[in-house]
């Protein structure tokens, strides 16, 4: 997994593609009217990671390369969208190929931001969008269903089997709930759930957008409202309050002046950074370094995964001819303070194919293709 996406989605005027702009500074359009996205907007951004900043600053490398988050902003939905209404389908489309949906919900009041339901009620904005990702997602299930019915009732088994999830799929989606509450009986299952790319078996990042005079304790009645119906429905999924107009502010700044505004606002991190730690919080997402003269660089994986496929990660080569990783755990190289006298203090470890990749490792891969 070399790079995270997340797809931002909201009713228009929640401010989502001014969040868009702060987070990844593209510049998309982000005036006061419904539907000034009319393509998708794509920015990729640095993962904050001061474990990669740490690494240079002892090594001094020739180049520096962080993991990167890819942000993608799609054009507001509308009451209907499944079914056309407003811009429609073809941005519901754009949100199939990300890896989690970040919702961005109006938790603020402004009399000169106009609301396309009339007034601001986070509860219902919620819902709204909800029920049109999964009526989009019973419109795909139906089709799907339409094609293997007539193979299982012929007996055909792996079509059986596909049916059966596709039942228990129709019949969630048609009581409003996501895909994501169905689990898969099997391995098989999991397998062809994940081949659908239903929108509604993504995790979400709930960002309750409130104004400055709710920082920094982002609280108020519209997020506690957001928070108890996100919670009544047992959802995996996070709450992250956030001002759009002080991160687009934030993005303006250098690093020292943004350190200094968030110290002011009475804030340890910026919107930015609590979002991607929580989008890997969420997705059970690590991060393990590679180090070296030329280049000390932040890799993205699954938590779980094993070395030779960490090491698959960079090149197919590594993994195949898959030999050894030499490993510095990360709390080692702190405490040793160059890689150097780590490996003279016997803290490298040669850790073979069955070795779990742990947060932080600092990995040089043997291999022989």
């Amino acid at each position: 997994m070399p790079n995270l996406k997340l797809g931002i989605v909201g009713l228009p005027n929640v401010g989502k593609s001014t969040l868009f702009n702060a987070l990844t500074a593209v510049g998309a359009p982000a005036e006061n009217y419904p539907f000034c996205t009319v393509e998708p907007n794509v920015g990729v951004v640095e993962v904050p990671d001061p474990r990669l900043d740490l690494l240079v600053e002892r090594i001094q490398p020739r180049a520096r390369t962080p993991a990167t988050v890819t942000f993608v902003d799609i054009a507001g939905l509308v009451k209907g969208a499944s079914k056309g209404e407003g811009l429609g389908n073809q941005f519901l489309a754009n949100i199939r190929e990300v890896d989690a949906i970040v919702h961005v919900v109006r938790c603020f009041d402004d009399p000169d931001v106009g609301h396309v339901e009339g007034a601001v009620d986070p509860v219902r904005d919620r819902a709204v969008i909800n029920l049109e990702l999964a009526l989009a997602d019973l419109q795909t299930v139906e089709r799907r269903l339409e094609k293997v019915e007539k193979a299982a009732r012929s007996g055909v088994r792996e079509a059986q089997v596909e049916a059966a999830l596709l039942g228990r799929l129709k019949d969630a989606l048609s009581a409003g709930a996501p895909a994501r509450a169905v689990e898969p009986a099997s391995e098989e299952e999991a397998r062809l759930l994940r081949s659908y790319n239903l929108l509604t078996a993504k995790r979400v990042l709930y960002v309750a957008n409130v104004a400055e005079s709710d920082l920094p304790s982002g609280d108020n009645a519209y997020v506690a409202a957001l928070r108890a119906a996100i919670e009544a429905d047992g959802e995996p999924a996070s709450l992250i309050p956030v001002c759009a107009r002080i991160e687009a502010e934030l993005s303006e700044l250098d690093p020292q002046e943004r350190a200094a505004f968030l110290a002011e606002l009475g804030l340890e991190r910026s919107g930015l950074e609590r979002l991607i730690r929580e989008g890997y919080r969420l997705l059970g997402l690590i991060s393990f370094f590679t180090a070296g003269e030329k280049e000390v660089r932040a890799w993205t994986i699954r938590e779980g995964t094993r070395a030779p496929e960490a090491a698959g990660e960079i090149h197919s080569d590594f993994e195949r001819g898959f030999i050894r990783a030499e490993t510095l755990s990360w709390a080692d190289f702190v405490e040793a303070g160059s890689l150097k006298a780590a490996r003279e203090r016997g803290l490298v470890r040669s850790e073979g194919r069955d070795y779990v990749v742990q947060d932080g490792d600092i990995m040089l891969f043997r291999f022989n293709v």
